[in-house]
C-alpha cells in the first residue's frame, strides 16, 4: 500500500517524525474543535487535512 504523500517527504519538510506527529495531531485537534464550535460538517478527516497542510507548506515549524 502506497501512502500519499510519502512520509519521508513530510519528515524532510519538518525535521523529525516526532515533530511531524505532534504537529499533525495538534492541527487535527484544532480543525476538529473549530468545526465543532461552528457546527460545520467535515468532508475529510482532520488528520488528512493537517497532513495536506504540511505537504503544501501551509503548516510548518517556526525556526
Amino acid at each position: 500500500m502506497m501512502l500519499y504523500p510519502p512520509v519521508a517527504e513530510l519528515v524532510d519538510k519538518i525535521g523529525s517524525r516526532y515533530q511531524l506527529v505532534n504537529m499533525v495531531a495538534r492541527r487535527a485537534r484544532q480543525i476538529s474543535e473549530e468545526a465543532e464550535e461552528k457546527q460545520i460538517p467535515l468532508e475529510r478527516k482532520p488528520v488528512s487535512s493537517a497532513i495536506d497542510e504540511v505537504y503544501t507548506g501551509k503548516l510548518s515549524i517556526k525556526k
